[in-house]
């Protein structure tokens, strides 16, 4: 935009050129207008296109309006600079949806260091009221999405002081649940002993929490004695609590002891689900136990739990490491008749051994099942089935299999 000033320069230069008769002071004061035209431009910049033109109107703009108008932000750069121009606003009015809406934005655009802007920006805001939910949103952007477990845990103990909201037990359970996930084992341990001074009710999720990352850590034995504090903490053990333990003494090949714990569940009442079988049927198989798994899916149906997909899977995976072969396609079959798709994994491995055992009727019977569940064999198992097709049957008028492929 053109100044006064300059429009008064103009007006005095063309008076000024009719009345003189000095040809060289035109082009002078040509150059001192050019001159005074750059200057009235840089001290009156453009409006920022970035930051919405609504902004910067006087017109009173409700909290729902104002939602909008960052909802419809496209550029999310432009997120810090729009809200540092309403907060200067008199109609400027903090609320939880829109620092919401913020923080969300700026993390799908993985702006983490502007989510930190807006989140330190919030202690100044005496008059926005913030839920514990809101924080649990917050921990979650940081430490699902941004990798920035040190802040999640931060804002967690930040939030009695610095914001003036009590973390509920799930918002709590959700930074130990992180932390255990970051396999931060020491840093579970720290956060846990502070539920007190957090004014948290520790309850039988977080205990699962705890006995997950106690087992993760190779830590069993002290796991199995949490199992003991749930009464003490007035909490209830439950399947979870139970099968989180029964799994990693399967892995570590602690078999007997696993079933031990089931036999403690059924003792005091708690029914078994579909994970607590499919973890004991795993550990069985890992065994080579495959008679005693097949014997446990069987009671795993007589006590009304119905196997799922998984259940099946391991026991065929059984008959298949015994080389059980036979057995294994026909229930592979039985598994294909539920409705269910055995794995392709599996599928190689019967193959593998029919061709082994050169049945190959078996192995055309896989095959189609194979294609049917909307598995491509690929360039090795043709490879495998074409040498047992044709072992010993080769003679020199034969054509060799690295033709056949060739052709």
């Amino acid at each position: 935009m053109i100044s006064t000033t300059s429009t008064s320069l103009l007006s005095c230069a063309a008076k000024i050129n009719k009345t003189t008769s000095n040809s060289s002071l035109f082009p002078f004061l040509s150059l001192l207008l050019s001159r005074s035209l750059a200057i009235s431009t840089i001290s009156s910049p453009p409006s920022s296109p970035e930051i919405p033109s609504r902004l910067r109107h006087k017109d009173w703009l409700s909290p729902t309006e104002v939602l909008d108008l960052f909802s419809a932000l496209k550029n999310a750069n432009s997120i810090l600079s729009s809200l540092d121009h309403y907060s200067h606003r008199k109609d400027y009015k903090p609320t939880e949806p829109l620092f919401t809406l913020l923080i969300n934005k700026l993390a799908h655009a993985r702006l983490f260091d502007d989510v930190e802007v807006v989140v330190d920006r919030i202690k100044n805001e005496r008059n926005c009221r913030l839920s514990d939910e809101f924080f649990r949103n917050v921990i979650r952007v940081y430490g699902n999405l941004g990798g920035r477990i040190k802040k999640a845990v931060e804002i967690l103990f930040d939030m009695p002081a610095g914001y003036g909201v009590w973390p509920s037990v799930k918002t709590f359970n959700a930074v130990l649940n992180l932390l255990v996930s970051a396999r931060l084992f020491d840093v579970v341990h720290e956060v846990f002993v502070a539920a007190p001074k957090l004014g948290v009710v520790i309850d039988a999720c977080c205990l699962n929490i705890m006995v997950k990352g106690l087992c993760e850590c190779g830590k069993l034995d002290v796991a199995l004695q949490v199992l003991d504090e749930f009464p003490k903490q007035g909490c209830e053990r439950n399947a979870l609590s139970f099968s989180t333990i029964m799994h990693y003494l399967c892995v570590c090949g602690r078999v007997e002891e696993a079933f031990g714990l089931f036999a403690r569940m059924e003792e005091e009442g708690i029914e078994s689900d579909t994970i607590v079988f499919n973890v004991l049927i795993a550990g069985l198989r890992r065994q080579g136990q495959v008679d005693e798994a097949m014997v446990l899916l069987k009671r795993m149906k007589l006590k009304g739990c119905a196997p799922n997909a998984g259940s099946y899977q391991e026991v065929l995976y059984g008959l298949l490491d015994a080389e059980r072969f036979s057995e294994a396609k026909e229930f592979m079959s039985r598994i294909i008749s539920m409705g269910a798709s055995p794995s392709l994994k599996s599928f190689r491995c019967l193959i593998h051994g029919l061709c082994k055992e050169n049945r190959m009727e078996d192995v055309d019977w896989a095959l189609k099942q194979m294609g049917r569940q909307g598995f491509v064999p690929k360039r090795g198992m043709w490879r495998e089935i074409l040498l047992s097709l044709f072992a010993g049957k080769i003679s020199d008028n034969c054509v060799s299999y690295e033709q056949i492929i060739a052709n």
